[in-house]
């Protein structure tokens, strides 16, 4: 997703009047600036800052050895001397922090550092850092490495990194004023082209700028807060915060006529079998759509004609990205038109014949994945240096996230028929089968999980392997179905078992605690039968 600076030709705009664009370009501007005066009060509204949770989690990936480009902190000196007293660094908290790390990195660098990045930006304020509500609900990323919290707390305090942000915040107001900038001409261009002006109504679009992250951009939205993570050079991240802005414009607008779409779903069981179709558009025909329209709007946005607009197309096609062609045609006509795309989406969509796209995209052929690119540093938390059985985890904790039994059921069952007793596999499957009703198969595979002899570290990465995260919660789950069979002296028997996991994650030692306090009681609102 790195691309220069969008150019948009001024003939480009020739149908919208002249004084509409002035004026709409004149309001957006201004209305950034005066978000950007009040945001970090009322944490709505489009900002760029710098975070006070993502540098105290980069200054913790700097001690634990992190590969960061440092090329990018030549106007940050001190930033770039605290890196280096970072990795010096000794201590008590520092050499937990460092094993915490090495127990949880991925092969690739840039998924290992898009969990802490998702860690970061949902992590209230040092020095606790604290997560928001229930722990079971937490970002799949998060799981992944439950326990960083008391990790970064231990450390911040131990590199006393309080004093070190006081003394190197300064130096980041350069590279924020720069991204305020490119943010400030993407939200007019994006605004103009819509025609719309953009409404916060208690929403929230952030640039955060660390610039150890480098080419690394991370893109994350947690229901009306949407934030992306970016470094380096503004104009080489031109396109993907143009890619997350649109996404931030238009994603309620097109989940808000689900209604026109779902009919036309079919669509979508030829798209899928794209092999470069990220994982998160291939059963979610309305967050495809939406990726198909944003990419459309992209492509009007640089003013492309003839064979360069044909060979953009083309690639889109064989991509699996289908519907951006038929969008693209749409789009055409809604530039001579007269209402705001929030008006004129239904006639957008209602203006392409889905049969006849159907029977087109079956006649395309797909390109092949390409194992060796980068990550789509939009669309992923999958990494395509990750492993299969990383890619199979991650797909299958994403379908439970989505509370889609059926489809996580699968998941794991596909993946344990190649990495058979892997006991990761089995817990996402015995919670694939709370989500799905089937409690006695889910009490049968928690029981499977804590029969293995719990491992630590890099071992655990392997197929075949036990996890001691995943014996824990194990434990804790049959010491709920216990509870709910009122069975309380088993129940009490599970949780304890959990407490003597070595390598127990926090948040299972809690549950495991509030359990051995008092008998588990489901949720308001939810059945006796299952643990939830």
């Amino acid at each position: 997703m790195r691309a220069p600076i969008l150019r948009i030709p001024i003939r480009f705009f020739a149908w919208v009047p002249a004084a509409a664009i002035f004026f709409g370009a004149f309001v957006a501007a201004r209305s950034l600036e005066a978000q950007e005066e009040t945001a970090s009060q009322k944490n709505f509204g489009i900002s760029v800052q710098a975070s006070p949770q993502i540098f105290a989690t980069m200054c913790a990936l700097d001690a634990a050895g992190l590969d960061a480009d440092e090329s990018t902190l030549s106007e940050m000196p001190a930033r770039l001397a605290l890196r280096g007293d970072l990795l010096k660094m000794q201590g008590t908290a520092t050499e937990a922090l460092r094993q915490f790390y090495k127990d949880h990195s991925l092969e690739s660098p840039t998924e290992t550092l898009s969990r802490y990045i998702t860690f970061a930006l949902i992590a209230g304020p040092p020095p606790a850092f604290e997560l928001p509500g229930d722990v079971e609900q937490l970002p799949p990323d998060v799981l992944t490495i439950d326990g960083f919290q008391k990790v970064l707390e231990d450390f911040y305090q131990e590199a006393h990194l309080d004093l070190r942000w006081a003394k190197i915040e300064p130096e980041y107001e350069p590279s924020v004023e720069r991204y305020r900038a490119l943010v400030r001409r993407t939200v007019t261009v994006s605004d103009a082209y819509l025609r719309e002006i953009s409404k916060t109504d208690g929403r929230s679009f952030t640039v955060y700028v660390e610039p150890l992250v480098g080419a690394r951009t991370n893109f994350r939205n947690f229901g009306n807060r949407y934030a992306i993570v970016v470094g380096g050079d503004p104009d080489a991240r031109a396109k993907a915060i143009q890619h997350a802005y649109l996404h931030f414009m238009l994603d309620g607008l097109v989940l808000r006529h689900r209604n026109l779409l779902d009919p036309k779903a079919s669509l979508l069981n030829v798209a899928a079998a794209a092999p470069r179709l990220p994982i998160e558009y291939r059963d979610d025909f309305v967050a495809f759509t939406d990726e198909c329209l944003i990419k459309a709007v992209e492509l009007r946005l640089r003013g492309l004609t003839g064979a360069p607009l044909e060979a953009a197309l083309q690639d889109a096609d064989q991509s699996g990205y289908v519907l951006v062609r038929p969008l693209v045609a749409g789009l055409q006509k809604f530039e001579k038109a007269e209402p705001a795309m929030s008006y004129y989406f239904p006639d957008l969509v209602t203006g392409i014949d889905f049969d006849a796209e159907r029977k087109r995209a079956q006649g395309i052929k797909f390109a092949a994945a390409q194992p060796n690119a980068e990550a789509d540093e939009i669309h992923g938390p999958v990494s395509r240096h990750a492993t299969e059985l990383d890619r199979l985890l991650a797909e299958g904790n994403r379908e439970i996230a989505s509370k889609d039994g059926a489809a996580a059921t699968a998941t794991f069952e596909a993946a344990l028929a190649k990495y058979p007793n892997d006991s990761r596999l089995e817990y996402g499957l015995a919670i694939a089968s709370v989500i799905s009703g089937n409690g006695d198969r889910a009490q049968e595979l928690f029981e499977k999980v804590v029969s293995a002899p719990a491992s630590t570290g890099q071992g655990a990465k392997e197929g075949g392997s036990s996890d001691p995260s995943a014996i824990a919660w194990s434990h804790v789950y049959l010491g709920r179905i216990h509870d709910l069979s009122d069975e309380r002296d088993q129940a009490l028997n599970e949780y304890r078992a959990a407490l003597d996991v070595n390598g127990a994650p926090e948040a299972a030692r809690v549950a495991a605690q509030n359990g051995i306090a008092a008998a588990y009681q489901p949720p308001a609102g939810a059945t006796k039968k299952e643990p939830e």
